[in-house]
């Protein structure tokens, strides 16, 4: 009876139009190098035991070699069957003959698919790792280059208080440090092999799972068949990662929108980086914050649709994990492409240190530092802040920004204002000021700098231990059976 109707199994009794519905050859074709990965370490494991003759064995990774190499070349016409890994294994077997009817002994398509999402998912982790690290060390050398231009914060999307530039790009900085760890926590989750424990309880025959995961260069084993063909956490945890990076890029992007508005004028686009409109010719738009953002919804879809499909499964593998391809084969290159031209797009982006700070004094944003200017005094804050609020209603009926206010004038609402007190109200004193860890100072920003690029590169350095597809394929081709 044949298990799987295909060529390989040895029937192809499907209909086509089952054969289409059911086949996810379409999508897993990119995982191919990761499937003949797995293979070669799988065989080669199976020589060492003596499972299979040594010689077969050499036959078969040649035979997979050839494979990778064509692959490689664009000359590899996989055959139409229900997956990659069945179409791996007819090609296989009209290359080399009968010896590649012992490949599959002691796994399934189940530990199988496991092992190729794992090698995809590590590698691309790792490589996000990077990236976003890399990122990270260029917001922190931009947040040095602006440190001396001085902006409104905001909130409610009310200006709030007086913060430098630096501290604006290190607050993304520090989100985008989040999310190269929690690409690190995937990367640590899909660091685990799953190959060798079969369709959902092992196998009797002698292999040894070591000497796989040895070869793969994974750091440990799956504990338990049964979880680990119907495991996908370590997918959604990647899926998780990069729509966090998505929310977070997404908040950036509108930042930089509304700073680009005529109405705030904080910044401009370089015209490379800048569209224009097809019938307004006065248009210069950010439309590629506007892509990134709108991007967004479908990094967060792709994790929402696996959540979705792992939801009330019942233990063991099940069908339904087949859709597990599409989310996460497309998030990988929406994330790196994404992310290549923030990168690309962002210093192109030049904030204008004039309007920025005309903007902070134009306001009453340095209220709660004329507050804490009479608390450092003595006044009890509650009472400062009734103070100031005075001061603030009495500049609002004369038509005064805060930083207009005289000393005079200050004294008609309280005596405990004076010159000194008043000196708060200077934007660049506000922020020099902020020295409490985690602050707007100047020094506290060096702190913040130095704590993100040293995280940084302790990330990068783990991330860039992962071996990559290419060195696994040469370290399996000189491996000893």
């Amino acid at each position: 009876m044949a298990l799987a109707k295909t060529d390989a199994a040895g029937g192809s009794g499907l209909l086509p139009e089952v054969l289409r519905f059911s086949t996810s050859l379409h999508l897993d074709e990119q995982l191919l190098f990761e499937d003949l990965l797995g293979s070669m370490a799988h065989v080669t494991m199976l020589g060492r035991k003596q499972v299979i003759p040594a010689a077969d064995a050499k036959v078969i990774r040649d035979g997979l070699k050839a494979l990778w190499t064509r692959a490689k070349a664009g000359q590899l016409q996989l055959p139409d069957e229900e997956d990659v890994h069945m179409a791996v294994e007819v090609e296989l077997g009209r290359t080399i003959g009968a010896p590649a009817a012992l490949l599959h002994s002691a796994r399934s398509r189940n530990d199988q698919v496991a092992t190729d999402l794992r090698l995809h998912v590590r590698q691309a982790t790792g490589q996000g790792v990077v990236a976003l690290c890399g990122f990270i060390d260029e917001l922190v050398a931009r947040a040095k280059q602006d440190a001396d231009i001085i902006l409104p914060s905001y909130t409610h999307r009310q200006r709030a208080q007086p913060v430098s530039a630096a501290y604006w790009l290190l607050s993304y900085a520090s989100a985008f440090l989040r999310d190269a760890q929690t690409f690190t926590f995937a990367l640590e989750q899909s660091d685990v092999l799953p190959l060798g424990v079969g369709a959902i309880s092992g196998t009797s025959l002698d292999i040894d799972r070591s000497i796989t995961r040895e070869l793969l260069g994974f750091s440990a084993m799956t504990l338990n068949g049964m979880d680990t063909v119907g495991d996908r956490d370590f997918a959604m945890d990647y899926l998780y990662g990069v729509a966090r990076f998505f929310l977070h890029a997404s908040r950036l992007s509108t930042d930089v929108i509304d700073f680009t508005t005529s109405e705030f004028g904080f910044a401009t686009l370089t015209d490379d980086i800048s569209m224009g409109s097809s019938m307004m010719p006065q248009k210069k738009n950010p439309d590629v914050f506007e892509l990134l953002r709108g991007k967004t919804g479908r990094a967060v879809g792709n994790l929402m649709g696996l959540l979705m499909t792992v939801k009330g499964l019942p233990g063991g593998y099940n069908r339904d994990l087949q859709e597990d391809r599409a989310p996460l084969l497309e998030t990988g290159p929406l994330f790196a492409q994404s992310l290549s031209v923030l990168r690309l797009a962002l210093p192109r982006v030049k904030l204008n240190k004039e309007r920025c700070r005309a903007a902070v004094e134009e306001g009453f944003t340095q209220a709660t530092d004329l507050a804490e200017a009479l608390v450092k005094k003595g006044m009890p804050f509650r009472k400062a802040y009734q103070a100031v609020g005075s001061l603030v209603r009495r500049c609002q009926e004369a038509k005064l920004t805060l930083s207009q206010a005289t000393e005079a004038f200050a004294l008609q609402v309280d005596p405990a204002f004076d010159a000194a007190t008043l000196a708060a109200l200077d934007a660049t004193n506000a922020v020099a000021r902020k020295q409490s860890f985690g602050g707007t100072g100047p020094q506290s920003v060096q702190r913040q700098a130095e704590a993100l690029t040293s995280a940084a590169s302790i990330l990068r350095h783990r991330a860039e231990k992962v071996p990559t597809l290419e060195a696994l394929f040469h370290k399996l081709d000189v491996a000893p059976i």
